[in-house]
């Protein structure tokens, strides 16, 4: 089956391409890199001639409000109309659990406007939404820096390795489209400040992490529910110690 990764040569992208093509897909991974944009059209229609599915893991290169939702109605719009055009069978999407619930940031805005695209759009889709990546634990932590100390919610938190993310997708790629979303999240739940002082640690970092209910995540308050799962997600197998401990 012939599968076009959008943002191919991304963390996610990349992953997820590897394992496709393990699994015997012929794999485009597309990007600008590879002379695909999907901002400006250019080599979309030659990538996705053939395909059976597109895979759309691309992220926006600026979170500015105004930038971020341009990019995703742009390159959403673009994408699905050369998907119609190619004849896609089945249109898959990488978002963000909780987007709905983080609209007073500006990135999930966005997010929400690409999910509404796509279920507009005619082309049957899954949308697989996913808790933040052990990846971003770092620039989380960073976001929450106040002078001397880091300060950050003490909502529960249940962030997912990147390599189960990509597994997930590959499996979501491969099944027929389920025309709704998905969710997927780590294997456990745990308090955002408490992760970050496991992170910190693991870094040598001896700065001091302090639970406020006030801070803000990205801009938006958030609690126990913001950044967590609805009911029966799919679960990521590794955990964050494991993951830290490499």
């Amino acid at each position: 089956m012939k599968i076009v990764v959008i943002g191919g040569s991304g963390l996610i992208g990349t992953k997820l391409g590897a394992i496709l093509k393990q699994n015997g897909h012929d794999v485009v991974a597309a990007s600008p890199s590879s002379g695909v944009n999907t901002i400006t059209r250019e080599g979309l229609a030659e990538a996705l001639s053939g395909a059976q599915v597109v895979v759309d893991v691309a992220n926006a290169p600026s979170w500015e409000a105004k930038a971020v939702l341009e990019f995703f109605e742009t390159s959403g719009r673009n994408l699905l109309a050369a998907e119609e055009a190619a004849g896609v069978a089945h249109h898959v999407a990488l978002s963000v659990v909780g987007t709905e619930r983080l609209l007073e940031s500006s990135y999930f805005p966005a997010k929400l406007a690409q999910e509404k695209l796509i279920k507009e759009s005619g082309i049957p889709y899954t949308i697989l939404r996913a808790t933040q990546f052990f990846e971003f634990v770092g620039g989380i932590v960073e976001s929450g820096i106040d002078g001397e100390v880091i300060r950050l919610s003490p909502a529960l938190f249940q962030p997912i390795a990147s390599d189960d993310v990509a597994a997930t997708l590959a499996e979501v790629a491969a099944a027929p489209p389920v025309n709704g979303t998905i969710e997927v999240a780590g294997p456990e739940a745990i308090p955002l400040d408490k992760i970050a002082r496991q992170f910190l640690v693991a870094k040598g970092d001896g700065r001091k992490v302090i639970a406020d209910v006030h801070a803000r995540y990205f801009g938006a308050a958030i609690d126990d529910r913001s950044l967590t799962p609805g009911e029966h997600p799919r679960l990521g197998r590794i955990r964050f110690a494991d993951w830290l401990s490499r």
